[in-house]
């Protein structure tokens, strides 16, 4: 009898045993199964957005327990927008403009894009950077040369077509017109293979940077103040004056006074509350991280974050607007 008793207890823990460890297999399997992947659309690799979004995606992953993010090349703006309309990306960079008429459902957009603003991190400037050598002084001299407008897909592109046709120059007829990337334009100038380019982006932009100290190289950035009260006028108040200080591109030793607008991080409508407000929350309170990224991040703060967004801001920021006190608007 008591061999049998023994027997039955040795029977029992190594079953018991052996329910745990599959218990246990099971567990880790479902929490693994569990983890959420997130995507954000970001810009080409020559722009802010691109490294901001990779900053952000480490940022992200680091700090929400199993959440992996990761950060794709888009051809920005326009493209974001559409990526997350169909669910495609989770999370997107946009100036103001073309968040705006996604939201709106025009120009571009041939349907109304249900987007929510988490935070506007900072401010995009429109760059038109022309070569010394293509005697290009003013926005007006544009005409007859051949000129980059941006990507195909790109809030950029949306920017300089406006900007040209406040001039009377059609984009279409007037110059000789590509639609090349930040990094492809940069490459035009240096091989002399077009003129000058549009570009929309944070300060500085790397590949702006980089064209500016290539030796034999000189470039100008054109004066837009007089064009930012028309695109306001006809376009909205998401185009205000801004500064590109001397300074900021090496041999240009001058402001230049631009057209400016927020970016924002957005989303679909439908993202979990809980979720748009870590993002909001980890972004903003963990700013200095993204400020060894790039410098724009020195510009993130419930203040700048809060305010200026030309669509609604998702209930989950409103959230944690609030509980810091600020009312966003």
């Amino acid at each position: 009898m008591m061999q049998e008793k023994s027997f039955s207890r040795r029977t029992f823990l190594q079953v018991a045993g052996s329910t745990l460890a599959a218990a246990l297999v099971t567990s880790s399997t479902s929490l693994w199964a569990q983890q959420q992947k997130l995507s954000i659309a970001t810009g080409g690799t020559g722009g802010v957005f691109y490294v901001m979004g990779g900053g952000v995606a480490n940022l992200l992953t680091k700090t929400m327990p199993n959440v992996k993010v990761t950060a794709e090349a888009t051809a920005a703006a326009v493209d974001n927008c559409k990526l997350i309309d169909v669910r495609k990306a989770d999370l997107g960079f946009s100036p103001g403009d073309v968040l705006y008429d996604s939201y709106a459902g025009q120009d571009k957009f041939k349907t109304k894009v249900p987007v929510r603003t988490l935070l506007n991190p900072y401010s995009n400037f429109i760059h038109f950077v022309a070569s010394e050598s293509s005697g290009i002084k003013t926005l007006s001299d544009l005409r007859g040369k051949r000129v980059s407008l941006g990507a195909p897909g790109s809030g950029t592109e949306v920017k300089a077509a406006r900007i040209l046709e406040s001039l009377g120059i059609d984009p279409t007829k007037d110059i000789k017109r590509d639609r090349l990337s930040v990094a492809e334009s940069a490459g035009g100038i240096k091989d002399r293979k077009i003129d000058a380019f549009c570009w929309s982006g944070g300060l500085p932009t790397a590949a702006i940077m980089d064209l500016a100290a290539t030796p034999g190289v000189r470039i100008r950035l054109l004066d837009m103040g007089e064009i930012v009260p028309k695109l306001s006028d006809k376009f909205g108040p998401v185009y205000f004056k801004g500064l590109i200080p001397k300074g900021t591109y090496s041999g240009v030793d001058y402001d230049v006074v631009t057209a400016a607008m927020v970016v924002s991080i957005f989303c679909h409508e439908k993202m979990e509350e809980d979720l748009a407000y870590q993002i909001t929350k980890i972004i903003i309170e963990k700013k200095s991280e993204l400020v060894l990224v790039h410098k724009e991040a020195e510009h993130i703060s419930l203040q700048n974050s809060s305010v200026g967004s030309p669509v609604p801001y998702h209930p989950g920021a409103i959230r944690y607007f609030k509980e810091k006190g600020v009312t966003p608007k």
